[in-house]
């Protein structure tokens, strides 16, 4: 049952009523501004072009032909282009406590994807050491939106995507290469652009006690997959301590080995969108309004290499071709060149690939700060910190919690004393502990909070203003989340767990549960608001405790 499932029908119908063939998937959100009222519908606004008449006078119509359960709505008004706003009455905010005790941990989750497969690719870092801190952000927001898809309905994949050859490599295999000629007493000077991290050291040891038979490190080949391999694994286990999974592993290489980058060459000679100039090979970009055309192949005397961009059009047709229809790419900022790029390429091989494919979130980078200065230095990784040492530092909980709380597109400041502190200026804690303060009413009750149920209990008792506020917020958790999948912004649910938390704090300490005439009624609304706090923690893959 929906919060507002009268509200729902009783549109439904008036729609219907009013001459709409068909009815558009349109939503039922509670306004932030409690000024717009208790539920909101753009529903006239999806209808306008259909019946061929403004919004507005679409809404009108609307208001006049809903039939609504006597005494459910105080008043009904159309606001901006046609937004219909409804104010409940007092009596039918309590709806909500059934709907969400009834649903329990489902509470929230909606069917916008109706099972449609969906690919979210995140990470995706090179395996040339561990993982840094903006690895770490873009690991929570590309769990938490493919958490948020997998809620609305979509069937999700998480995707990581790795480059196991090419310059970067190679130069991560020399940089191995010297650090075992130098366990060998034999000062070597790293390459340029190498890698310096004491992970290298680290690597160096472990492929001279596996490879017996080249003590020197000489095979580069085999110094190479080794490294590779150690990498990924220290990778994994950065993204095991940060409580991350994958479906999928996907290699660069592979696409090299199945033929796919010379069968996407191929594909885009075929089309025209191709010439040769200096000895390299162009895509002309400029056709779709890129401001230059872009290098596909280099010159013979710069090795003949395909530049970046042709693999990742392959891979991307890759991903169409296994059926994901939407594949959404998180990314570093610094990719931003990357996203004109790629969608001009797919466009180019004239395959019926949507212009918007793939979509990107791209996300600022992250500074750290401990005692009012930059963490830069790790042990591990020498010129950054990284994410298993910051989860150490302060705990997962607070990492993610930390890495979503803000907007994706704006560089974060991450104060480690703030996130360890156990005082109400840290979200995180402040937001667990009003779980924590909810849970301790049942214990001090010696009540199980699923035994609570609202059937026979006098809702109509919780006529506190701090009550009406939370039955309000309880209601619109489920428009959030859908609001929050649409825009992929998981900022969207952590603001709202705070103003939750800050809800039932407040209501926590005005007003006794236990020995009171509304007890029944409050354990009821009690059961409600740690549910929808533990759904909202759980989804953004953070813990609900029961005690802080």
């Amino acid at each position: 049952m929906k919060a507002h499932e009268p509200l729902f029908e009783a549109l439904a119908r008036a729609a219907r009523q009013i001459g709409a063939s068909a009815l558009p998937e349109f939503r039922l959100e509670t306004p932030r501004d409690p000024a717009h009222g208790d539920a909101a519908t753009n529903l006239a606004l999806l209808l306008a072009k259909g019946l061929g008449k403004p919004p507005r006078a679409v809404a009108d119509q609307l208001v006049r032909a809903l039939e609504l359960p006597a005494g459910y709505v105080e008043k009904v008004e159309i606001a901006g282009p046609g937004f219909i706003n409804f104010f409940l009455a007092e009596a039918q905010l309590a709806r909500v406590l059934p709907a969400v005790l009834a649903a329990g941990e489902g509470y929230g989750r909606g069917d916008a994807g109706r099972g449609r497969p969906a690919n979210v690719e995140f990470v995706s870092a090179n395996p040339t050491g561990p993982l840094h801190v903006g690895h770490g952000r873009q690991a929570a927001l590309g769990d938490a939106i493919a958490s948020l898809l997998e809620w609305t309905g979509w069937r999700v994949t998480r995707e990581f995507y790795y480059n196991d050859g090419g310059a970067q490599i190679l130069s991560l295999a020399r940089s191995v290469q010297a650090r075992i000629q130098e366990l060998r007493g034999r000062p070597a000077a790293l390459p340029e652009g190498g890698y310096h991290g004491e992970y290298i050291r680290d690597i160096a040891e472990r492929y001279v006690a596996a490879h017996p038979g080249d003590a020197e490190g000489a095979d580069l080949e085999a110094v190479r997959r080794f490294a590779v391999q150690e990498l990924r694994k220290e990778q994994d286990a950065d993204l095991q301590a940060f409580g991350v999974k994958f479906d999928v592993y996907f290699l660069e290489s592979s696409l090299y080995g199945s033929g796919k980058v010379e069968q996407t060459l191929r594909r885009l000679v075929a089309a025209g969108h191709t010439y040769e100039k200096d000895g390299a090979l162009w895509l002309k970009t400029t056709d779709f309004g890129d401001d230059k055309d872009r290098v596909m192949r280099k010159r013979a005397e710069k090795g003949g290499e395909y530049t970046y961009f042709l693999p990742d059009v392959a891979y991307h047709v890759d991903k169409w071709e296994r059926g994901f229809a939407r594949a959404i790419n998180v990314q570093g900022a610094d990719h931003h060149s990357t996203v004109t790029r790629v969608r001009i390429g797919l466009q180019a091989l004239e395959m019926s690939i949507p212009a918007g494919y793939p979509e990107y979130v791209l996300h600022q980078m992250v500074t750290v700060m401990k005692g009012g200065a930059e963490m830069k230095i790790s042990k591990r990784a020498g010129s950054y910190m990284t994410v298993r040492e910051l989860v150490e530092e302060v705990g997962r909980d607070a990492v993610r919690y930390f890495f979503l709380m803000r907007r994706g597109d704006s560089h974060l400041v991450f104060d480690v004393d703030l996130a360890k502190s156990q005082t109400e200026e840290n979200p995180v804690f402040y937001v667990q502990m009003a779980h924590a303060r909810m849970s301790g009413i049942f214990r001090v009750a010696a009540r199980e909070p699923a035994a609570v149920r609202p059937e026979g209990v006098d809702l109509g008792v919780l006529v506190q203003p701090e009550e009406a506020d939370l039955l309000k917020e309880l209601a619109a958790f489920p428009a959030i989340v859908a609001r929050a999948a649409e825009t992929l912004e998981p900022h969207r649910v952590t603001g709202y767990l705070e103003g939750l938390a800050r809800l039932a704090h407040a209501w926590y300490h005005k007003y006794r549960v236990l020995g009171e005439p509304e007890e029944a009624a409050r354990l009821v609304l009690a059961a409600a608001v740690r549910q929808v706090l533990a759904n909202a923690l759980h989804l953004l893959g953070i813990s609900a405790p029961d005690r802080m």
